[in-house]
């Protein structure tokens, strides 16, 4: 029987890359993003369905998602919608601070929680959640976009427990840097000149991160196989540089890491 999965933040980058791969695998795709109306690739697609879908949305999430199991029994909901906010905390004002929790970690557990229903009369069913690096080692100038990734990560472990009882998983997808353009599109900047020694340095670094990156099509494959392999297996950290350095920081330990991270931007 032909499978299907689900999944936010699709018009652009992982989740586009992601929703073609599971297309060219034989998969059912429900493609969701804040304005299907203008998306011109995946419309033209055999078997992908797109459909509306802001994940601060609580209404539009419910109405959505009883849409889409309407339309085909989901296997697989793929949380990737989310954007990055770089900035120091005193540049930062609440309502961007609500907008980052709301979309990278409300976002995520209210879709999770809106399928839960559907998967637990199923008996199966399987969550990913795109986190990232930055939802296991923090770095300076992301604190409230690391508050999400880390909340997810923890977050995930939990739910692994109160799913596992109706043999439904729970896993997360931790990539580190993608070669698309997130940092132009999907980063929200703020600056603040009593931090600009530490911006300058950060950004000085940045180049050189992105040289490493993995394609968006690269950690896609990841995806599928977080999807498929059926481990029980929560983390799936994805591409060389997060596999670098996540082997280590548990190599030296979180405390080395972080004082390593330091020196290395700083001096």
């Amino acid at each position: 029987m032909q499978k299907t999965i689900f999944i936010t933040g699709a018009s652009t980058g992982l989740g586009k890359a992601t929703a073609k791969l599971f297309q060219r695998k034989g998969w059912n795709v429900i493609a969701t993003m804040r304005h299907p109306d203008k998306e011109t690739e995946l419309s033209q697609l055999e078997n992908v369905i797109l459909l509306p879908l802001d994940v601060t949305n609580l209404e539009q999430i419910q109405s959505t998602v009883a849409k889409a199991i309407s339309l085909h029994p989901i296997d697989v909901v793929f949380n990737n919608a989310g954007y990055g906010l770089l900035g120091a905390l005193e540049a930062l004002d609440d309502e961007q601070i609500l907008k980052q929790i709301n979309t990278n970690l409300l976002g995520v557990i209210r879709v999770t929680h809106a399928f839960i229903p559907h998967f637990r009369e199923k008996k199966s069913g399987l969550f990913i959640s795109t986190t990232s690096m930055g939802g296991l080692l923090g770095f300076p100038l992301h604190s409230i976009y690391h508050a999400t990734k880390f909340g997810v990560e923890g977050w995930s472990e939990s739910m692994s427990f109160e799913l596992g009882v109706h043999n439904i998983g729970i896993k997360t997808v931790a990539p580190g840097g993608i070669a698309t353009d997130f940092l132009y599109r999907s980063l929200d900047r703020n600056s603040n000149p009593a931090y600009k020694v530490l911006e300058d340095k950060l950004f000085a670094l940045t180049d050189s991160m992105m040289q490493a990156a993995a394609t968006a099509e690269q950690i896609a494959e990841v995806v599928y196989e977080a999807a498929t392999d059926g481990k029980d297996q929560i983390r799936y950290v994805a591409g060389a540089d997060a596999n670098a350095m996540y082997a280590r920081r548990l190599e030296i330990g979180s405390e080395e890491s972080r004082k390593e991270i330091r020196t290395q931007i700083l001096g």
